[in-house]
């Protein structure tokens, strides 16, 4: 009985330490304390070797970070553009030099269009062309993804037409038609098409249409056709978009391949039941 007795005080007493030190969960274990966790945590382990390596070897989001900073500094104290007034664009001050030549020459203005509508037309062939000829998909349903997006996006905030704008009969879409300004489906269309030319190999057209993609958009800023803000968030889109098409892809293949694996497993087991039956 004095040994029973006794290994209940101590047991009682182990408990009451335990208790002491952590908290009882629903399962009886114990969890640590704040106090503990926070020794535990990560960032009390860095030292200034740490520090100095991530500087040196993840330079880039050490960028990102002042970056972050720095405009946060610039938006807190920013001016902000009254209603009354047209938004502003930095791109459209890069641009002011062209813009003057264009408005005084538009016969200048009409041949750049021109060619931008021709650019326009080898990113058409070229998409359309991998899925028809090639076989290849991606870049198609790239395109569909994006034009479906820039769509929805560009009808629920139409932007104001930007002061100056300098339109032309032959410009894409041909005819001084209306069109969306958010985002740029002219700069999306050419980065999926880069993209896809990058994908196979083929290095020296895919940089000529980064090449033709950079002029184009200095054209746009130019005729004030596009804001900044399109031309930068076109080139997001054409990139996500590639990303979404190929992860469709990839899932379709993985249902298929699933299916046919599934067909070829019950094709096994109903021989092997034929073969029970016929014995």
């Amino acid at each position: 009985m004095n040994g029973g007795a006794e290994a209940s005080v101590n047991h009682r007493r182990r408990h009451q330490a335990a208790s002491a030190n952590g908290v009882k969960i629903a399962n009886g274990a114990m969890a640590k304390p704040s106090s503990t966790l926070c020794y535990d945590a990560s960032f009390m382990k860095w030292t200034v070797a740490d520090a100095v390596h991530v500087a040196t070897h993840h330079w880039m989001p050490c960028l990102f970070a002042l970056g972050l900073l720095f405009f946060m500094a610039v938006e807190y104290t920013l001016l902000m553009v009254p209603p009354s007034s047209p938004p502003f664009d930095l791109g459209f001050i890069a641009t002011r030099s062209l813009h003057a030549l264009l408005e005084s020459s538009p016969n200048l203005n009409t041949l750049f269009a021109g060619l931008n509508t021709v650019f326009v037309g080898m990113q058409t062939s070229y998409i359309l062309w991998t899925w028809l000829i090639e076989g290849r998909p991606r870049a198609t349903i790239s395109a569909l993804f994006m034009f479906t997006c820039r769509g929805i996006l560009g009808y629920s905030t139409q932007l104001p037409l930007p002061q100056g704008f300098l339109g032309s009969g032959v410009d894409f879409p041909v005819g001084n038609v209306s069109f969306f300004l958010f985002f740029s489906g002219h700069v999306a269309g050419s980065v999926i098409a880069s993209l896809d030319m990058r994908r196979m190999q083929r290095w020296e057209l895919a940089w000529t249409f980064d090449v033709l993609n950079v002029l184009q958009a200095v054209r746009l800023l130019g005729t004030r056709g596009h804001y900044t803000i399109d031309l930068a968030v076109g080139v997001g889109a054409g990139i996500l978009f590639d990303s979404l098409a190929g992860k469709y892809e990839d899932s379709k293949r993985n249902a298929a391949l699933s299916t046919t694996h599934r067909a070829q497993f019950d094709c096994v087991n109903n021989v092997d039941i034929a073969k029970k039956i016929n014995k």
